[in-house]
């Protein structure tokens, strides 16, 4: 018989932190089954890694109910959904020189360790439909959230032509499909960050259009004290930084700025991180760190896996989809 990635972690991950990868993902599906709803965090380059082959299945299953991620997470998934067949892969990354990597620069090519991403055909083919999704929010007064744009363009079908892989791998399009609510703290810190902060500028949009990070913060605050009243609510993190150290906060915000004393405990907390345990690192501290800060509580299941995600992350997923 065949075996399942499901019977071969169970066989053996048996120790250390294949073991914790383990008990980290049958909690997760404990949390699941037992009336609970997860928020993911996406830190590094996970989109560019192609995480999206098994996060949007994760979505479309309900296994994940809220994200948060880096703007970059959020456009480089569209930008592997229109052009990933002119990404050129770097085997031999860690041998390259700086005239090599100059080289790559001259060409148009955008390097993540392995992979760059094509100037031409990724960042120039979305520039122009972003341009007209904000353009057409000035020119109505509106205002919306970086990853609302996204939706808009998606769901309106307007980069369908474009697209270079099968749309079922794209973790944001399998979002958008079900209006996942998405946090993108520090948005402005992404290429189309970037490039709106030019135009702004330049003075051809407002900054007004684009509803910013502490509104998002209000948006999170709003959507835990309502899904909290009912569900519990988990917090999974891949990778550091600020897409999971934003919406962490959002329960000793509720609880001890605003005074709503009852508020939960984040229920569940798993992160992978290769960051070591360190000295005032906040990527490196150990879970148990976080019961000082009111984020976490003493019974909270916590694991920690000290690993490389782009392992990591499909395996628990694979395991929570029984695959």
């Amino acid at each position: 018989m065949k075996e399942t990635i499901t019977s071969f972690i169970e066989k053996y991950f048996l120790h250390f932190n294949a073991l914790s990868l383990l008990e980290a993902a049958k909690a997760y599906k404990y949390h699941i089954k037992n009336n609970g709803k997860m928020m993911i965090t996406l830190a590094g380059a996970m989109s560019t890694a192609e995480l999206g082959k098994i996060l949007s299945e994760m979505i479309r299953k309900d296994k994940v109910h809220i994200i948060s991620c880096t703007g970059a997470n959020l456009e480089e998934d569209i930008m592997n959904l229109i052009a990933h067949t002119h990404y050129k892969k770097i085997f031999n990354y860690r041998d390259l020189t700086p005239d090599e990597e100059k080289s790559f620069l001259k060409k148009g090519l955008n390097r993540i360790t392995d992979t760059c991403i094509p100037e031409e055909q990724a960042f120039k083919k979305l520039q122009k439909p972003i341009f007209s999704i904000w353009k057409r929010a000035q020119e109505n007064s509106e205002r919306y959230f970086p990853h609302e744009y996204i939706y808009q363009l998606l769901l309106e079908n307007i980069l369908e032509p474009y697209y270079n892989i099968n749309s079922q791998d794209s973790w944001v399009l399998a979002a958008a499909k079900k209006n996942l609510p998405i946090v993108v703290p520090g948005w402005e810190d992404s290429t189309i960050g970037n490039l709106f902060s030019s135009y702004c500028i330049k003075k051809l949009f407002s900054p007004f259009i684009v509803k910013n990070g502490i509104e998002y913060m209000i948006y999170l605050a709003k959507w835990y004290q309502k899904e909290s009243i009912k569900n519990k609510i988990g917090f999974f993190q891949i990778g550091g930084g600020i897409s999971g150290d934003f919406p962490i906060c959002v329960v000793p915000m509720l609880s001890q700025d605003i005074g709503l004393k009852h508020t939960p405990f984040w229920s569940y907390f798993c992160q992978i991180s290769d960051s070591t345990t360190s000295y005032g690192s906040y990527s490196g501290a150990i879970p148990n760190e976080k019961i000082t800060w009111g984020k976490l509580d003493k019974n909270t299941p916590k694991f920690i896996i000290e690993s490389d995600a782009t392992i990591v992350a499909p395996l628990i997923f694979a395991y929570i989809l029984n695959m």
